[in-house]
């Protein structure tokens, strides 16, 4: 290894120590939308040093899924809820002056919704067009002259306009290159495949379980204070437990929006509120998509089909001299369950106790952001190399995988497809066993 190469991988092991050290309050403090989970704004400034591949070795195709953009909520409800209770609490004269504001806002974020409920917003088609020049800037190699890039999307509209937007900036960036897209139900059954296991309600001990945890960190008396005259009073019109949860919630959404700067609603919350949110939140997202084994560990399964299409099409393409660029567009309950099922970073691991979820390290805000993506970059000296090495990015930066290797953060791509087929058959004998 040479100087300057050891001199980077070690910048970035200290980079990863830091950021590993820095506890969710810290990273909430510095980013308030990260209390948020998957509504999450992209971390779109965060840069990382890329290790350099081993020599000889060069860039030649890239495997990508990735979620759509910043977009606007689904459906009314997530405001119909709060908004209802502070109007009934205004209808009775409960409201402080603070309370006639927050209602305020809140008609004019639901004006702005109207009509656009799980649309893209103009921020989302924005992280596109910069993960897209990332990606350019990058990997020449694999991008230059005619490369061809194939881009598919779920029939979802905003995942159609991030593939629009990604496929356009990168069209502008180099014109030569051979650019197919297309977003079919054919496809679905990869690319948004809602398994079964997704469909499962939580069983009802650890439902019962988990709201007595959510119960913990729900309360929020001084907001109470903040908005009605009397609390007490108020009480018996509103729930204060679903009104701290769906303002908090309504603040931080509107991060992804044109109201973007306007963070008057997660200015009512301090720290250890927007914390207490995210804590009840992640252990929902562990519990639900996550390798709990109250779960019996297999909801991350539910994307095995998009794994075993992953490693098909990459086997395909590895017989090309130029294979280029496989684009996939989709969702956050897509991306999640696929990196737990991969264990990228940990997040395979199963944890025993809820408080401590944070210290082992499931903190799902950092794998399904907005327009969060992974990225299967592979290496190799020329066509007739064997060795065929990759490397994975999540959201832009270098990951590890629970399968050993002598060339970190770099992976023999036969390992990986033998540990990966492997634990998918595994999986497919216990099903068909009943197990």
């Amino acid at each position: 290894m040479g100087r300057n190469r050891f001199y980077i991988t070690a910048i970035g092991v200290l980079l990863v120590l830091c950021v590993q050290a820095q506890t969710v309050s810290d990273m909430i403090r510095k980013d308030p939308s990260f209390a948020a989970c998957n509504y999450r704004v992209y971390p779109d400034s965060v840069e990382m040093p890329m290790t350099p591949p081993p020599a000889g070795k060069q860039p030649f195709y890239i495997s990508h899924y990735g979620r759509h953009g910043s977009r606007y909520i689904n459906n009314r409800s997530g405001y119909d809820i709060p908004f209802k209770m502070m109007a009934k609490a205004d209808s009775l004269q409960q409201l402080t002056p603070t309370g006639h504001f927050v209602l305020k806002k809140m008609e004019e974020i639901m004006a702005d919704t109207e009509g656009q409920w799980g649309d893209l917003t103009g921020f989302g088609q924005l992280q596109m067009r910069h993960i897209a020049q990332r990606m350019m800037e990058r990997f020449p190699e694999i991008l230059s002259g005619d490369a061809r890039v194939d881009a598919r999307s779920t029939v979802v509209n905003r995942c159609m306009l991030s593939m629009g937007s990604f496929l356009m900036e990168m069209a502008k960036t180099n014109p030569q290159l051979r650019i197919t897209m297309r977003a079919t139900k054919r496809d679905m059954w990869y690319m948004n495949h809602q398994d079964k296991l997704l469909r499962k309600s939580m069983p009802e001990k650890m439902e019962e379980a988990y709201n007595q945890f959510v119960a913990k960190y729900s309360s929020n008396p001084k907001l109470m204070r903040q908005l009605f005259i009397n609390a007490d009073s108020a009480s018996k019109v509103v729930d204060e437990t679903w009104l701290n949860y769906y303002i908090i919630k309504m603040g931080l959404f509107q991060l992804n929006t044109r109201f973007y700067k306007d963070t008057f609603l997660t200015d009512l919350f301090e720290i250890e509120d927007l914390y207490n949110l995210w804590k009840t939140d992640n252990v929902w997202w562990y519990l639900n998509y996550g390798a709990s084994e109250l779960n019996n560990g297999d909801r991350p399964y539910s994307q095995r089909h998009l794994l075993r299409q992953i490693i098909a099409d990459a086997d395909s393409c590895l017989q090309l001299q130029k294979p280029g660029v496989q684009l996939r567009f989709g969702h956050d309950t897509v991306l999640l369950p696929l990196a737990c099922l991969l264990g990228i970073n940990g997040y395979d691991k199963h944890v025993d106790d809820w408080e401590d979820i944070e210290t082992q390290g499931w903190i799902s805000s950092s794998i399904f952001p907005m327009a969060s993506n992974l990225q299967l970059v592979f290496y190799r000296t020329d066509v007739n190399d064997q060795d065929v090495l990759f490397k994975v990015l999540l959201n832009e930066q270098e990951a590890q995988l629970p399968i050993t290797t002598d060339q970190a953060p770099y992976y023999h791509w036969n390992d990986f497809r033998t540990f990966y087929l492997n634990k998918l058959d595994r999986y497919d004998e216990r099903r068909k066993k009943g197990e």
